[in-house]
């Protein structure tokens, strides 16, 4: 198992035995690269975090290379989410090819994303992002529940188009309908899905249009279409964000772990 720790305030870099240890810091504010809050309340509240105990997340490690954050999509949304609250954590990333027994005494199912907040962990993304956004509502992240489900479509019908190996079943339509009407709901309300911030849905949303970019290109020679401008630049302002570079997986990861459902 490598360890990467991560803290918006400081990390210090020790070494295990057996362990792979890597020490970061972040201190950053959007535009800027500054962490500048906005009104006194946001920063006693970043100041308060500085020095809390760091998050405990537990996420999947590269199958190419070694001591890099692996290719899942939901993790991405949960380390997503604690970066945007400018929250300290430490990564443990996991070797889901040789499972530790240590894994599944805390998550029985022995899946990950999980995420230990006050003594207890939790599973699944949905429920580490609520308790997250519950724990630590500044900066929000919630999304108005007549939004939440906006482009919710697009993950499976992008799966449905890249196990497809008949052209004319209409899966490539169905991914561009879903497609289509989420550039016109940004065109009209964009530029995210809750108007001019992000929120807990774009963060969903940006690391499987991430993996769709990567797989379909690669397996389908295929990419979004030009005439969907309003959805280009919306993966491609959130791609660009700090927080973003520093969750995503590497490529060649994106492209394995898809591997087995374009094969089977």
């Amino acid at each position: 198992m490598a360890v990467l720790l991560r803290g918006t305030s400081a990390a210090a870099t020790t070494a295990a035995p057996s362990s792979a240890l890597l020490a970061t810091t972040f201190c950053r504010a959007r535009g800027c690269g500054l962490l500048l809050p906005a009104a006194p309340r946001l920063r006693r509240a970043f100041a308060a975090r500085a020095s809390a105990q760091p998050l405990e997340v537990c996420a999947k490690e590269s199958i190419t290379v070694p001591g890099r954050l692996g290719d899942c999509p939901f993790t991405q949304r949960v380390l997503l989410t604690i970066e945007e609250k400018h929250l300290p954590y430490n990564l443990k990333l996991v070797d889901l090819a040789n499972k530790p027994d240590w894994l599944f005494e805390i998550n029985p199912e022995g899946k990950v994303p999980i995420v230990k907040l006050e003594d207890k962990w939790i599973a699944d993304s949905d429920f580490i992002t609520q308790a997250l956004e519950e724990k630590y509502p500044e900066p929000s992240l919630a999304t108005p529940a007549d939004k939440a489900s906006i482009g919710s479509k697009i993950f499976s019908t992008f799966i449905g188009f890249l196990k497809s190996k008949d052209p004319s079943d209409g899966t490539e339509q169905a991914l561009l309908d879903e497609l289509t009407s989420f550039d016109s709901y940004l065109k009209d309300n964009g530029p995210f899905i809750n108007g001019g911030a992000i929120s807990a849905a774009d963060l969903s949303l940006a690391p499987k249009l991430y993996h769709m970019e990567i797989a379909l290109g690669h397996y389908k020679n295929w990419s979004v279409l030009d005439s969907l401008s309003h959805v280009k630049q919306y993966m491609k302002s959130i791609f660009s964000m700090d927080s973003f570079v520093k969750t995503r997986a590497l490529q060649e990861d994106v492209i394995a772990g898809w591997r087995p459902k374009v094969m089977g």
